[in-house]
């Protein structure tokens, strides 16, 4: 659901090869996105006195790079459908825009992925139960949806909300939740500023896409709201990074370790900056690199907050 750094321009390069046009289309700068939260919730589990059980951790990791993947796939195709991959776009190569790939080799890659993404997913119910189903259900309708279908919510200001939930709350939940069978309050608080680092990949991809979003009447809140709320998003999200773990520090849910991922804050100023500088005449493709960034800070982020959630005194 999150778009990162650019490809170069069709009429820059000659046409790439099909495994070059594959990894464009699955975008993999996209994919510490998925990566983070389940580690926080495998590090959240362990913390709270779960045994580590390396199936689950692993089929969770594929469940959660799978779906990440098919949503890719699943934007590329509804965007081109739609008509708003323009010339204009300051994102990244979109590969049915650029005429690389066909809608119908799209859609394969599509169920290729969702399947294999399913069959992991039997098995995690077999651990986890019917809700697991459930929740990946509710995953692949949402990823589809997302620009997809009749009232693609991504068009409609939703975006940010449901990358929210399902990169927050469902996927540290339901991973902490397969390692211990329980559900502790901790697994929900851990889950916000993860799944707050991973929508603030989202609205620096709303900020730069402003005006060509706007041209095709796609509604983000950065389009119906403007600039500066976008980039008071953006600001709210890292706020609420830094302040958990303190949080769980002062409410003992945590021990002192929980502050380790406050460490990354030092890849904080530098963004803050970039994203500071958008003004009218600013070259938003700059903002591309800010969507890198603020991916790898998720996933350091994450790393640590993961290491730092695991490590309880008298464990």
């Amino acid at each position: 659901m999150t778009n990162l750094p650019p490809a170069p321009t069709p009429a820059s390069t000659p046409a790439p090869s099909a495994a070059r046009v594959w990894l464009m289309a699955i975008r993999p700068a996209t994919l510490p996105a998925a990566v983070g939260p389940v580690l926080v919730g495998l590090g959240a589990a362990f913390g709270a006195g779960a045994s580590f059980r390396a199936d689950t951790a692993v089929a969770c990791l594929g469940v959660a790079l799978l779906l990440q993947i098919a949503a890719n796939l699943a934007n590329d195709l509804a965007d081109n459908r739609r008509g708003a991959d323009t010339p204009d776009r300051t994102g990244p190569v979109r590969v049915a825009a650029a005429g690389y790939m066909t809608e119908r080799e799209l859609a394969a890659g599509i169920c290729v992925v969702i399947g294999a993404a399913s069959a992991l997913g039997l098995y995690l119910a077999t651990v986890g139960g019917i809700a697991m189903i459930v929740l990946g259900m509710l995953a692949v309708i949402a990823l589809l949806a997302y620009t997809g279908g009749p009232w693609p919510y991504g068009y409609n200001g939703l975006g940010e909300f449901f990358v929210f939930a399902f990169f927050g709350l469902m996927a540290v939940g339901a991973t902490a939740y397969l390692q211990s069978a329980t559900v502790e309050p901790v697994y929900l608080i851990a889950a916000c500023p993860i799944g707050g680092l991973v929508t603030a990949i989202l609205i620096v991809n709303n900020l730069r896409d402003i005006p060509t979003d706007r041209a095709v009447g796609k509604r983000t809140l950065a389009v119906q709201f403007g600039e500066g709320f976008a980039k008071a998003e953006y600001h709210a999200t890292l706020i609420l990074a830094a302040l958990v773990p303190p949080g769980l520090l002062l409410a003992r849910l945590a021990g002192p370790a929980v502050l380790l991922p406050l460490v990354s804050t030092v890849m904080v100023p530098a963004l803050v900056r970039q994203v500071g500088a958008v003004a009218p005449g600013f070259d938003r493709r700059r903002l591309n690199l800010v969507l890198r960034d603020t991916a790898r800070l998720s996933l350091v982020y994450g790393v640590l907050f993961a290491i730092g959630l695991a490590v309880r005194a008298g464990r």
